[in-house]
């Protein structure tokens, strides 16, 4: 009979993916075997996912800053420099001409937003809500990884174990062999047996080989979590700890509901829940600010230059223009010249001169301040449309949360359930195999003695081969989900 390979994995919350080969493997790992302490922590170094979880959170943390930087006022330079060909309007007189003109503008504008309906403050809140949550991924991610390296490790030592009780069988089996080859040349049994126990032996090599093969796909899968190069990955071995037997009492001092009680105030991913669903009400509160209206100041400074722009000035010069002086007639009222005129004061002649680029943009300067006010009142029921996704994405949030409590206890349980099966799986076991070997061990003297024949003799190896298993396979796997619920209560991942 052949001895299969127990397939001990973690709970299906726990479950990630093994890294693919790629270009970006990670650097060789030094030679040796591996602890277990020792592939988490390598694993955690260099495993893709986390990385991928690690540049989620970066990238939620520039959103942050993002959305406190929004807070603050706007400031921009800009300037420009224009030549212009024919008929065109001078930006600095409004006059058209048809000539060749240079014209430089300089501009310095500052906006800053004084109310838009809390918008930006909430921003920043479920900003920084979703950079926790991003945070507890990688937790997450971590978690994932390291029951993923315990399973695949344990699978490891398991197989190594299945295979080296395999070896044990297939040298008793060939020294049976032998020992039937000398019985039959003495007489002392029929030829039937040797053929018998040959097939036997034939099994039990079969049984060596699917064990190395086993083995070799767990090292393959350990390798992948780890993310090791091909040439680490053939080279990989891990050092076998002594693991303790599970008897009666090993878990007594475990209550499902105590595990999930505590694990529920520990898990990242309850805690990642939690936060997302805070972040989604932070989101309602966003769109509703949409409703009010937005108050901004803008302040603004602007000069140019125009290569056609003269300056009008006063020449220094003046002249004085003669104003005749005129009497009132005594008999008519009228008025009557006299010989005597009036000077009026002397007036400046005005001209022009060509202005320097330093003075147009001092003459040239403007400034302004304005307050901008706008009011919402019909914009297609986009608003009232943003609050009820809001509202929606929240209500998904909350069920997103309650199902991951959902999944955490279902995990629990299961993990206990199966802890407590594979316990009596191996109490089970041990007691069958410690009959199956006494009986075998009449079996080997009767058959030895030609008082049995192959046939029953293979059953009896067979039987006790199968007992055997089924106890290996049932202590690790009680191993593992014993594990498992100390991680969920807080406890280091250590064998």
């Amino acid at each position: 009979m052949s001895s299969g390979l127990l397939v001990v994995a973690p709970a299906q919350a726990q479950t990630v993916p093994a890294q693919p080969p790629a270009g970006s493997m990670a650097a060789p790992a030094p030679a040796g075997p591996w602890s277990l302490q020792a592939a988490v922590d390598y694993a955690l170094a260099h495993n893709l996912t986390v990385k991928q979880a690690r540049l989620s959170a970066q990238t939620a943390d520039a959103t942050l800053l993002q959305s406190r930087a929004a807070q603050l006022p706007s400031a921009n330079l800009s300037g420009t420099q224009n030549w212009n060909y024919g008929t065109s309007i001078n930006p600095l007189t409004n006059v058209f001409q048809n000539q060749t003109t240079r014209t430089n503008n300089f501009s310095a504008a500052s906006q800053l937003t004084l109310f838009s309906g809390f918008q930006l403050r909430n921003t920043v809140k479920r900003n920084a809500l979703d950079y926790e949550a991003a945070l507890s991924d990688i937790e997450k991610a971590r978690n994932d990884l390291s029951l993923n390296v315990a399973s695949a490790y344990l699978q490891t030592v398991l197989a190594q174990e299945l295979l080296r009780t395999n070896q044990v069988r297939a040298n008793s089996t060939q020294l049976q062999v032998e020992r039937t080859q000398k019985l039959l040349k003495a007489g002392a049994v029929a030829e039937s047996n040797l053929l018998d126990i040959q097939a036997q032996f034939s099994t039990d090599q079969l049984n060596v080989i699917t064990a190395q093969n086993q083995l070799t796909l767990t090292l393959l899968q350990l390798a992948q979590y780890m993310n090791l190069d091909e040439a680490a990955t053939e080279t990989l071995a891990i050092s076998t700890p002594e693991l303790p037997d599970p008897d009666e009492q090993s878990l007594a001092d475990l209550n499902p509901a105590l595990v999930f009680e505590t694990a529920q105030t520990r898990q990242p991913e309850i805690k990642a829940a939690d936060l997302r669903v805070q972040s989604s009400g932070r989101g309602v509160d966003l769109a509703r600010g949409a409703y009010y209206p937005r108050l901004a100041f803008g302040a603004s400074i602007f000069t140019g230059y125009s290569s056609l722009y003269v300056r009008p000035i006063s020449t220094g010069d003046s002249v004085q223009i003669p104003f005749p002086v005129f009497t009132p007639d005594p008999v008519t009222g009228l008025p009557i010249a006299t010989p005597f005129f009036a000077l009026s004061p002397k007036q400046a002649i005005r001209g022009a001169e060509s202005s320097t680029f330093g003075s147009q943009l001092q003459d040239n300067l403007g400034k302004s301040l304005q307050f901008s006010l706008q009011i919402p009142l019909l914009n297609g029921l986009q608003a009232r449309t943003n609050v009820q996704r809001a509202k929606i994405n929240q209500q998904q949030a909350e069920v997103r949360s309650e199902q991951a409590r959902l999944v955490l206890r279902q995990t629990i349980q299961q993990s206990y359930a199966d802890a407590l099966a594979a316990q009596r799986q191996y109490l089970a076991s041990r007691r069958q195999v410690e009959s199956l070997q006494l009986a075998y061990s009449n079996a080997e003297i009767r058959f030895n003695n030609g008082l049995l024949n192959g046939t029953e003799f293979n059953i009896a190896k067979n039987n006790l081969t199968a007992a055997e298993s089924s106890m290996i396979q049932a202590k690790y796997s009680f191993i593992f989900r014993r594990k498992v619920l100390d991680f969920y209560q807080g406890k280091p991942i250590a064998l």
